[in-house]
């Protein structure tokens, strides 16, 4: 099949969307990792899995597509800690059942293959929802980033097998801004108690 000039120039079109889209939802997710409070860390990550959900559907990496798009709900559920109760260890234990779902989906409804490659890289990203969801638990933004260290290396991998730009550069520039966070807030908030 040839395409001509006109399929070409709108598949050149599409993909850079795509990608844009992705680097859109990559600066919400960055910019998380610098707030001082709890709420507005996990707001700016709704917007980025939003983004991020439509971005991995449109790539065809179904399982990114399916996490972010949880991800949206979850981010939800943990804003408004108190009137959903999100402390209960049950919420922890249905989004890991979700997670899991959407392991087994992605390779029989969505018929990703299954080989030993695939069924290690798309586990990957179950692991950052994982330490995303536990940071999300928590009060502090301090262990919301120090999860970050756990989730973004998580998720890097399965970005740069899914080949996109914006999540690849999200992943590395928010291990980036999780170390700058650290070194800014939660540094200096360590000497101003070593000075009371």
């Amino acid at each position: 099949m040839v395409l001509n000039s006109q399929e070409v120039k709108r598949n050149m079109i599409e993909k850079i969307i795509i990608q844009a889209i992705g680097i859109l939802a990559m600066a919400f997710n960055i910019w998380s990792y610098q707030q001082k409070k709890q709420t507005y860390v996990i707001g700016c990550q709704l917007f980025g899995s939003l983004l991020f959900s439509v971005h991995f559907f449109a790539l065809g990496a179904y399982m990114g597509g399916l996490l972010n798009a949880i991800g949206i709900f979850r981010a939800v559920v943990f804003i408004f800690k108190d009137q959903f109760r999100s402390e209960n260890i049950l919420w922890l234990i249905g989004f890991e059942a979700v997670y899991l779902a959407s392991y087994v989906l992605t390779f029989t409804l969505l018929k990703k293959e299954f080989n030993p490659l695939n069924a290690v890289v798309e586990i990957l990203p179950i692991i950052g929802m994982t330490a995303t969801t536990i940071a999300f638990r928590s009060k502090s933004s301090k262990t919301t980033r120090s999860l970050g260290l756990i989730s973004s290396p998580s998720w890097l991998v399965y970005n740069i097998v899914s080949f996109s730009i914006g999540a690849i550069c999200c992943e590395v520039l928010s291990l980036v801004s999780i170390a700058v966070g650290f070194f800014r807030l939660d540094k200096k908030e360590k000497e101003q108690q070593k000075q009371e």
